[in-house]
């Protein structure tokens, strides 16, 4: 795979709205209570499609200033927020993105944050924030459940169309799931929070889903087109034309100790 997955969900910007679910409204309670976010709030999120985190987070009334790499992306979220003026998003790559010298109550980064640099994205979160504030994580993980047998059984499709997949790979549990949260220790204190959710989804829908996912568009015509008419054919004969998928969201907050900005030690 030599394309940019970065950039490669802004091939089809409308697919990527209608396909992608939305968050807990539980995970978006939680992060508001505990960020202490209000109609005042300065809130900045990294990467965010076509707002499935934005809108929940506008209706609160808070301001967002949301920074998306791909234009088409961008154009989607902002019909869906052009109920909520306070809304803003941004079309830059995060990294080069000049922060504003007002810094942010909140950062919010949606199963986003791995796209950023390692190297030097504690950085930019640090300049980005005032003090006390929070950086919030959404991590998405795909656990063991739902439909168990069908999830079992595809992974042959994986092994035989894409070269990528490890053979016998089998989803883990949601016991068995965590993210190392210990690069977020140097910028503040962390806790971590669970929310599994589990959507239903006919063949169509399913395979709609699977063409938002970077890896899935990265591969060679053939080999997509081989996958994806495999998992249709086994949904349709095996599972009755329909399939449950379980999700685990981690919202991983951090609360930024004291420290200078621009640049300075955090």
């Amino acid at each position: 795979m030599t394309r940019s997955l970065r950039g490669i969900f802004d091939e089809d910007a409308e697919l990527y709205d209608r396909a992608r679910p939305s968050y807990p409204p539980a995970l978006v309670e939680a992060l508001a209570t505990r960020a202490g976010l209000d109609a005042d709030s300065r809130v900045l999120e990294f990467g965010p499609g076509t707002g499935q985190m934005t809108v929940p987070l506008a209706e609160l009334g808070c301001h967002i200033t949301a920074v998306e790499l791909g234009p088409s992306m961008a154009a989607v979220a902002r019909r869906n927020l052009r109920a909520f003026p306070r809304a803003h998003i941004e079309v830059a790559e995060f990294e080069q993105w000049p922060l504003p010298q007002e810094p942010f109550d909140l950062m919010v980064a949606a199963t986003s944050f791995h796209w950023l640099d390692p190297a030097t994205r504690l950085t930019k979160v640090a300049d980005a924030l005032r003090p006390d504030g929070t950086l919030a994580l959404v991590i998405t993980h795909h656990t063991a459940g739902g439909s168990r047998d069908f999830f079992v059984e595809v992974q042959d499709c994986y092994e035989r169309w894409d070269p990528a997949t490890p053979p016998g790979l089998r989803q883990s549990t949601d016991a068995e799931t965590a993210t190392d949260t210990r690069e977020f220790e140097v910028l503040g204190r962390v806790e971590s929070l669970r929310f599994p959710q589990e959507i239903t989804y006919t063949t169509q829908t399913y395979i709609d889903l699977l063409l938002t996912y970077s890896n899935h568009r990265a591969l060679e015509p053939t080999a997509r087109k081989g996958l994806l008419d495999g998992i249709r054919k086994l949904i349709d004969t095996r599972h009755g034309g329909s399939v449950t998928k379980r999700y685990l969201h981690e919202l991983i907050l951090v609360r930024r100790g004291g420290g200078s900005r621009r640049g300075g030690r955090y």
